[in-house]
């Protein structure tokens, strides 16, 4: 068997269960483990099977002294694995959906502010972090500024909110927005502003998109089928 376990919930966690059925026709055992520390756990019980491979989808970024700790425990497990688990190369699951090139147009959100701190954030990410030497933006580093405990991925969560905010788009619930994958905001099935402005594609075809990204491609691009 093939598993990928996540810590993502909710819409995180609906994300890795589309992705499954679109690319690879359901092979992967999706699991949630809650957290990162539901996954060291597991992981600490795990009796591998010779037959069995592990993917696991964590969040990692290196401006969060929590989560570098629990990755250098990660990679040991990985090392006494004999290569039966592999970490895919990821920030987290906001990351996919804000690094998404197609996500402005398709939500139609008016923040012209956040769309361009959106623009600077993303031309500067380097190894897993925002390298903040780089801001050049005003803006965006008073948005920075006001985090009370700032770290990459709580950058990436705020501001994919605030992008997102269309319930249609939203990502923030129990399940994506239903625009992300049901024949919704097309030719005919316009909802006035809870639509945005996508092209005209099936609900599959807006996922596969959002699958084949250029993002995406890179993490889902270790897994072996």
């Amino acid at each position: 068997m093939k598993y990928l376990w996540t810590e993502d919930i909710g819409a995180g966690l609906h994300f890795w269960k589309l992705l499954n059925g679109l690319f690879f026709d359901n092979i992967l055992v999706i699991e949630s483990k809650g957290s990162n520390q539901g996954i060291l756990d597991a992981l600490a019980e795990l009796e591998i099977q010779a037959e069995d491979e592990y993917y696991i989808a964590f969040d990692y970024v290196v401006d969060n002294q929590d989560i570098r700790n629990k990755y250098r425990i990660l990679r040991s497990m990985v090392e006494k694995s004999e290569g039966r688990v592999i970490v895919l190369d990821m920030i987290c699951f906001e990351h996919l959906i804000l690094a998404f090139d197609k996500l402005v147009d398709w939500t139609g959100t008016g923040k012209a502010d956040k769309i361009k701190i959106r623009e600077e954030i993303l031309s500067v990410i380097e190894n897993h972090r925002i390298n903040l030497s780089k801001i050049k933006n005003e803006k965006a580093l008073q948005y920075l500024a006001g985090f009370n405990r700032y770290s990459t991925e709580r950058v990436m969560k705020s501001l994919v909110g605030e992008l997102t905010q269309n319930e249609k788009w939203s990502v923030s619930g129990s399940l994506m927005g239903e625009c992300w994958y049901k024949n919704c905001c097309m030719s005919g099935h316009l909802e006035s502003r809870k639509c945005g402005r996508p092209e005209v594609l099936d609900g599959n075809e807006k996922m596969k998109r959002l699958i084949q990204s250029e993002t995406v491609q890179r993490v889902v691009g270790e897994v072996s089928i």
